[in-house]
């Protein structure tokens, strides 16, 4: 827990600095923050403009497809603020400038995660939320107390899930020594994948996304019990609920995964 709290209170003071150096210039702030919001939303207005040829895709309509969409795209928003600059460790490797992170007394990944802390990146999780709240709005659902609850769950579990992914992706680095698209064609490549119904995706897929990397649990599994669709692969409704269990079980063997790496890391020497 000493570590824990130690990492926390790193963090908090690093991305703080960034945070206040950021709104020394508010207004280049504000444009960066429009900026980030009005390119990811390209990925929905893709969307929005299939649908106007199409009715439905993959027997799913528009609010259906943009509460995935939303669910998703706000929940990586999250992580990439958080954590998202953990892809640069592979570079912090090759020009020897993690050891200097080594020997300060904060965990290593605090200090990967809250450097160069990119406010900017609120503009991803705003939008996404903007979307989310106007599927909710338009969708068909017949809304009880349990699928309430379970859409602000799906955003933040999500987001931990992603965060998993992001933290296990750096740890690879360690052995690659830099894969960033690697750990990038799971985070972002996955987020693109997952604004899609899984009707639209082959079984095997789907397995996978399901046991191996769990990213359906990150929106397709809990947005289909709030539709009232059937689960894929004829997994029973109370799975989507699972969503924050499956972060923690993700997040685990990724923290371990990561301590391993910083143990075997040898410094260039430069």
């Amino acid at each position: 827990m000493r570590v824990v709290r130690e990492g926390v209170r790193g963090y908090g003071l690093i991305a703080g600095m960034w945070i206040r150096s950021t709104l020394t210039y508010r207004t280049s702030f504000t444009l960066s923050v429009v900026g980030n919001a009005a390119i990811t939303l390209l990925d929905f207005v893709a969307i929005f403009i299939m649908f106007s040829h199409v009715d439905v895709l993959g027997g799913f309509a528009l609010p259906e497809v943009a509460l995935l969409y939303g669910a998703c795209s706000a929940s990586l928003g999250l992580a990439d603020l958080l954590l998202g600059n953990t892809d640069r460790i592979g570079t912090r490797i090759r020009d020897g400038s993690l050891d200097t992170m080594l020997v300060r007394p904060v965990p290593v990944l605090a200090q990967v995660a809250a450097d160069r802390f990119a406010l900017r990146r609120l503009g991803r999780i705003g939008q996404g939320l903007a979307v989310l709240g106007w599927a909710a709005w338009t969708v068909d659902v017949d809304w009880t107390p349990a699928k309430v609850l379970l859409v602000p769950v799906m955003f933040v579990a999500g987001a931990a899930i992603f965060a998993a992914v992001m933290v296990g992706g750096a740890a690879f680095q360690f052995l690659a020594g830099d894969a960033a698209e690697v750990q990038n064609s799971f985070t972002y490549g996955g987020c693109t994948m997952l604004q899609y119904p899984p009707t639209v995706f082959a079984q095997d897929l789907l397995r996978g996304v399901t046991f191996v990397i769990p990213l359906a649990f990150v929106n397709w599994l809990p947005a289909l019990y709030v539709l009232g669709r059937p689960q894929p692969l004829g997994l029973p409704g109370w799975v989507a609920f699972l969503s924050p269990l499956v972060a923690l079980a993700v997040f685990v063997p990724a923290s371990l995964v990561w301590r391993a790496g910083v143990r075997s890391y040898r410094s260039t020497g430069s």
